[in-house]
């Protein structure tokens, strides 16, 4: 298999040669490991450590976006930022506004992104790697931008119609882009992927019942356009988001990015015992406590943990627990994730077969530093051992959570 392919019978719930590989990080990381490893470019970086996609964006045309002193980034809806990495918004323009100020507010035109070269781009990669293209699309984030967090959750009750104009305006604007997008160059795609981080370290950032009535309408507009143009659609979402999952799977979301397992609600092997047979689980290999602060031979062993539990029926990739590993992440642990994903595990039906002979998921998390378990990705209830037993063999019948006024 070539790594389109691959990726292709991952998302089709069928098990391929090997697991697939996602390496997504920081341009300080991929610029620390050319040094290290001595490679020319990041693409280099990205065939050294496997990873079998690539992915291609429309480029900024439209006005120029002025900065004021202080700030260093200004988004296309008018927020500056400014502070560590994307930094935090300098102010919320939309605090304050009625109705009608919403709909004058100057909101950005999808013309302003070119997607002329995106066809020609992603062609260029000839069908080896798996295709990603669509606007990020972070509605969520730049509603949070324009008119405060705090604000956002209390007109939710006060004053809902604010809320769903400005998520409706912001969602237009990222629909309109990646139908440009799509209608230039989806033969060319496989894969629409956006960005909308729903959960803390502790759960959901907003409750399932608020969730279904403001945010997924807007979702599933972007997750039917994706599946218009025949493209499977993935979502990056951060934080413990668990309760989330059922009302993301019945709007027909694809791939779920970033798996985080230290966050509250997201224990491995119910995930997968869960929802493992209705959606692809993109992720799942602590970036922090593992990747970071562990040792090359800490993150082969918690690597071969994670792929024991998500890799056996497929509807797996591989990766860190958050797409963008950081600068201070050692590149050996990186070169350890992904060379374990292939040297110790072999084909996955090899794989398979060595789950089944040690005994499945029976037991408690084995992944261990300095004899003392740091970390595990295992429930610690053998029921949910048990139920993650039949997810191994196709026996994806658990019942989770339902998703309110949706199933």
């Amino acid at each position: 298999m070539n790594s389109r392919e691959r990726v292709l019978t991952a998302f089709a719930h069928e098990e391929p040669d090997r697991v697939p590989r996602w390496c997504g990080a920081s341009p300080e990381f991929f610029a620390r490991a050319q040094r290290e490893l001595q490679l020319p470019d990041q693409e280099s970086v990205l065939v050294r450590f496997g990873d079998d996609f690539r992915r291609v964006f429309a480029r900024y045309v439209g006005p120029e976006l002025s900065l004021s002193p202080g700030a260093t980034s200004r988004t296309v809806f008018g927020i500056e930022r400014s502070g560590y990495g994307y930094g935090q918004p300098l102010s919320h323009p939309l605090a304050n506004a009625t109705l009608q100020q919403i709909h004058d507010y100057t909101w950005p035109a999808p013309q302003w992104q070119d997607v002329s070269h995106i066809r020609t781009d992603s062609l260029a990669w000839k069908g080896e790697y798996a295709m990603l293209g669509g606007d990020w699309s972070p509605f969520w984030h730049d509603a949070i931008d324009l008119l405060g967090m705090e604000n956002l959750y209390v007109q939710m009750y006060e004053a809902p119609h604010l809320i769903d104009a400005v998520l409706t305006h912001v969602v237009d604007y990222y629909a309109a882009v990646s139908q440009r997008i799509f209608d230039a160059a989806a033969d060319a795609l496989d894969v629409f992927f956006i960005g909308n981080d729903f959960g803390s370290q502790n759960g959901p950032l907003v409750s399932p019942v608020q969730f279904n009535r403001f945010l997924l309408p807007h979702l599933r507009r972007l997750i039917d356009l994706g599946h218009a143009y025949g493209l499977k659609v993935q979502l990056h979402c951060c934080g413990g988001f668990e309760p989330l999952i059922p009302c993301l799977i019945a709007a027909g979301l694809d791939g779920l990015h970033a798996i985080q397992p230290c966050c509250r609600g997201m224990d491995l092997a119910t995930l997968k015992a869960r929802y493992g047979g209705q959606i692809l689980l993109n992720g799942a290999i602590d970036s922090h406590h593992v990747l970071i602060d562990g040792t090359p031979d800490y993150v082969r062993e918690c690597t071969r943990e994670v792929l024991r539990i998500m890799a056996p029926g497929g509807g797996y990739v591989a990766g860190a627990s958050h797409d963008y590993i950081l600068a201070e992440t050692p590149v050996e642990n990186v070169l350890a994730m992904f060379e374990d994903e292939v040297d110790m595990c072999g084909t996955l039906a090899v794989w398979s077969a060595r789950v089944a002979a040690a005994g499945c998921l029976s037991g408690r998390g084995r992944c261990t530093r300095q004899g003392r378990r740091v970390h595990s990705y295992q429930s610690r209830d053998r029921r949910t051992a048990s139920r993650a037993h039949g997810a191994e063999h196709g026996q994806y019948h658990v019942r989770g959570p339902r998703c309110p006024d949706l199933l």
